[in-house]
């Protein structure tokens, strides 16, 4: 059973930072693909950051040079570390396993609410 499990949103004043953290379970952790997304009430889901197998990384626009994502394998932990914090990027943040040759479907984490007071 494949498990995503965030944690560490909050509510910080603009300029602040935070860490998120997804914890995985069920997955071959190593060899997948993370993404961080996050949404709007009323919006589509946004790509936030992905990290790939080999570390490479991507990020949106908005959150480059402020977003760093990384992973600990040894802990099957992805982590999403956001500074200099901006009203708009008050979001609920979903943490993310696409499907891929080792996993027939994409799962979810339930979600963990950032929110960045001006």
């Amino acid at each position: 059973q494949v498990q995503l499990v965030e944690s560490g949103g909050g509510l910080v004043q603009a300029g602040g930072s935070l860490r998120l953290s997804c914890a995985a379970s069920g997955i071959i952790f190593g060899l997948s693909t993370m993404d961080w997304y996050r949404q709007v009430p009323g919006k589509q889901r946004e790509l936030v950051a992905t990290i790939a197998r080999n570390d490479n990384t991507n990020y949106a626009d908005s959150v480059k040079g402020r977003f760093t994502i990384s992973r600990d394998n040894a802990k099957n932990t992805v982590y999403l570390q956001m500074n200099s914090l901006k009203p708009e990027d008050t979001a609920v943040y979903y943490c993310h396993v696409p499907r891929s040759w080792s996993l027939r479907d994409d799962y979810w984490g339930q979600g963990t609410q950032v929110t960045v007071s001006s």
